[in-house]
């Protein structure tokens, strides 16, 4: 785990190490090709949900890194693509694709710090 002892952190620190995972996996690490081809119907190299799956696979990876939960990783996977497909769609803009993606960030936080650790 990236994020050594993430329970041991507070809650904030957490968030801040995933936002900035975000950031990094919206911006650094997706190329101009992928941010396109992503969508439906712009796809033109690979098929769209090669390029979604990859893309949202990224950030699966980073979430798992920090937080160190494959389960939360998963979780990731699926959403990011779900709300990344609402964004492709043009059903909102990218103020709120951000801020579906880092809620999502704050959601992982409050189940490592209240749902899952009450099971260990």
């Amino acid at each position: 785990m990236l994020f050594a002892g993430a329970l041991d952190r507070s809650g904030f620190e957490l968030f801040l190490a995933l936002a900035m995972g975000h950031f990094l996996g919206d911006f650094g690490l997706q190329s101009d090709r992928m941010a396109v081809e992503k969508c439906r119907g712009k796809d033109q190299t690979l098929p769209w949900q090669w390029w979604l799956t990859a893309h949202a696979g990224i950030h699966a990876f980073l979430v798992t890194l920090i937080t160190g939960s494959a389960w939360l990783g998963l979780a990731e996977w699926l959403l990011h693509a779900l709300i990344d497909i609402g964004k492709c769609r043009h059903a909102y803009g990218l103020g709120i694709d951000q801020l579906l993606h880092l809620s999502c960030k704050a959601l992982w936080v409050i189940l490592l710090f209240y749902g899952l650790s009450a099971t260990r």
